[in-house]
């Protein structure tokens, strides 16, 4: 354990319930409806007093509902709330934020939110609303080029890993593999059915060198954690789930063109892992599981790299050897993730390592006496998949290759 000063704030604050709508293509309900079954579903989950809540952030791209409208759906009066604009680096970022704001005396206990109806409503990737932004501003050094969707703009990165790496398209469809193993085994899942790196690569090419089953899924949903002290999280229903270090939206020199500054195969994680391992007093070699932003196979891979999980440019072999799945070293997204599970801007990877070290994730195993499932830890498809007696977890956020967040946490 190192005895920096930037670790005062190490398992001072916990997160205590989670909550989440059904992943659904379609939910014909609006995002605002939503966001009240998340949080309503989170508070049970932690078993608090409703009037206990008083703090209260959100995250969106133009397409959710403030946080005093929900506060106000739900009877609750807040004593610090923001919404922010963003999309995959924020969860992490806000649970820091909640920590901050308490810090500060500002709020005792925080939800955190994000809704959207990412199929039927506000779709990412140039339709809608986007196609419509006027050319301004960052926009001048994307959509004149074509990178309209986010495909279009993050692929460059990964088809210069392949040239100076080496690294297949082979070894990079083994991620979805493992995510669609671990899928169909989470009754919550959109797409349970488990592919093989032959159906990966023979999916039809979207933006090279990304397939189809390369690329996340769209989805409708709304999902919800509540962050209070660890002192308070004692007296909830659940067991703890600690916090211990949080990296929120860091970034390379430049976050636009961010290849103009450094490699275009260097995430932002490069110089996120700086904090997140210091202050978390761990190591890569420490986690026992990982849930890493999957918007695409290769967001995973990169950032398994640059936060030090294997060495740069020894991604591929890492991703393909069975390494991150359910029964390897270190399983990766053990919900099925963004490429099968439902896509959230990351929320939803907080909450699938939130249960596994609660121990209690929600799958094919049967039901105890006491209410709890009695988890075989056989993976076979429609199984279990709860890893054996984890105590620790990482997260990686993405935005982009410029922008991700991080956070680290421990079963109490």
């Amino acid at each position: 354990m190192d005895t920096s000063t930037h670790a005062h704030l190490r398992s001072q604050y916990a997160i205590v319930g989670v909550g989440e709508t059904p992943y659904v293509r379609g939910s014909g309900r609006t995002h605002r409806a939503m966001a009240q079954e998340a949080i309503g579903k989170a508070i049970a989950d932690a078993g608090i007093e409703r009037s206990a809540l008083d703090g209260m952030l959100s995250y969106q791209l133009g397409d959710s509902t403030q946080s005093p409208l929900v506060a106000a759906d739900q009877g609750l009066r807040l004593n610090f709330y923001m919404d922010v604009m963003g999309g995959g680096s924020s969860t992490e970022a806000l649970v820091g934020l909640a920590i901050g704001a308490m810090e500060a005396g500002m709020c005792e206990a925080v939800v955190i939110f994000r809704a959207m109806n990412g199929y039927s409503g506000v779709r990412i990737g140039g339709t809608g609303v986007v196609s419509a932004t006027p050319v301004l501003d960052e926009y001048l050094h994307t959509r004149p080029y074509g990178h309209r969707s986010a495909g279009q703009m993050f692929a460059p990165s990964f088809m210069r890993h392949m040239f100076e790496y080496g690294t297949t398209p082979e070894q990079v469809a083994a991620v979805k593999v493992a995510h669609s193993e671990h899928a169909s085994n989470n009754p919550k899942a959109l797409y349970k059915k488990r592919v093989t790196v032959d159906d990966v690569l023979a999916s039809r090419m979207i933006c090279k060198p990304l397939h189809l089953l390369d690329c996340c899924t769209e989805s409708d949903n709304a999902t919800a954690l509540i962050v209070t002290s660890a002192a308070r999280a004692r007296d909830c229903r659940q067991h703890p789930v600690l916090i211990e270090s949080v990296v929120g939206r860091c970034s390379k020199p430049r976050t636009d063109n961010h290849f103009q500054h450094g490699p275009i195969t260097l995430t932002a994680g490069h110089y996120g892992r700086e904090i997140l391992w210091r202050n978390a007093g761990v190591l890569p070699e420490d986690i026992d599981i990982t849930g890493s932003y999957d918007a695409f196979t290769f967001t995973t891979l990169m950032q398994l790299e640059d936060y030090g999980f294997c060495r740069k440019g020894e991604g591929g072999d890492y991703v393909s050897n069975g390494t991150i799945r359910l029964g390897g070293k270190r399983p990766n997204n053990t919900s099925g993730g963004h490429l099968c599970e439902g896509y959230t801007h990351g929320i939803s990877m907080v909450i699938e390592n939130v249960r596994q070290l609660r121990h209690d994730v929600d799958d094919g195993c049967p039901m105890g006496p006491d209410g709890r499932r009695v988890h075989t830890h056989d993976y076979r498809e429609g199984g279990c998949r709860q890893v054996k007696d984890p105590q620790l977890t990482a997260n990686l956020g993405w935005h982009s290759p410029g922008t991700g967040s991080a956070m680290v946490l421990r079963r109490a």
